[in-house]
């Protein structure tokens, strides 16, 4: 299988402490992917390397089909690439619409005249209504972004991200703060977004994680602790003494 991502011997130290030591992770083109571990095992501080915001001490970072490097391109190339990032706190603009918001995500000539000037064409149109279908907000299209409920943001969030079309999508605890039903549609939502592209999750919610019925990698101390289905890592030792057995 043709891998996407490849972090490969990956170190990193803040004033001494190794937040990720010697870490290697692999992704394939369409995969979904969760990420768990223990509070300070290092799930942030590896999007933070992936998405260009922390410069790796060591080790190599190599994306795509080309096989570039990431390690010391710029946060906006590294976006331009195809890598979307989802933090936790979801970040719309809540004065504009919902219409308003995917219509500003949408991959375009982002220039300053570009910008004053856009005016969506009917396919810009089309596909924002796509989204808003895919992500169960079609019949919020006009509705202003600061009225939706908390997990309709997060949903509004992850089409501005698909709007984007990442390649690989990063997602930071999408089912914090959710209600059940928010969080079987936001299930159904990211295990569709995987079909066409990497999706990786990092969760704290084991319920979520199993839903999402993918491939698991353990953290813990900032390597790769155990890798495989939900199942066979929760039975793996180590895993029950530092992360489940507390």
């Amino acid at each position: 299988m043709s891998t996407l991502l490849e972090v490969s011997g990956v170190t990193v130290s803040f004033d001494g402490f190794r937040a990720i030591n010697n870490l290697s992770f692999q992704i394939g083109p369409a995969e979904m992917r969760a990420v768990i571990g223990p509070n300070g095992a290092g799930k942030t501080t590896f999007m933070d390397i992936v998405t260009g915001k922390t410069k790796p001490d060591d080790g190599y970072v190599i994306w795509g089909d080309k096989s570039v490097s990431l390690v010391g391109m710029s946060e906006a190339k590294i976006a331009q690439a195809g890598i979307g990032r989802k933090f936790q706190k979801p970040t719309v603009f809540e004065e504009q619409t919902v219409q308003e918001n995917l219509l500003m995500a949408l991959r375009k000539d982002r220039s300053p005249i570009a910008v004053l000037f856009f005016k969506p064409s009917a396919d810009d149109l089309s596909r924002v209504a796509e989204l808003a279908t895919e992500i169960g907000l079609h019949d919020a299209l006009e509705r202003v972004s600061g009225e939706l409920s908390h997990g309709q943001k997060q949903w509004l969030e992850i089409g501005m991200l698909l709007a984007q079309e990442p390649k690989l999508l990063l997602v930071d605890e999408p089912a914090a703060g959710m209600t059940p039903a928010e969080r079987e549609k936001t299930t159904a939502i990211l295990v569709k977004a995987a079909k066409t592209r990497a999706v990786v999750v990092v969760e704290h919610d084991m319920e979520f994680v199993r839903r999402l019925n993918c491939k698991v990698t353990v953290l813990h101390e900032g390597s790769v602790l155990a890798e495989g289905s939900l199942d066979h890592v929760t039975k793996n030792q180590d895993v029950i003494d530092v992360y489940l057995g507390r």
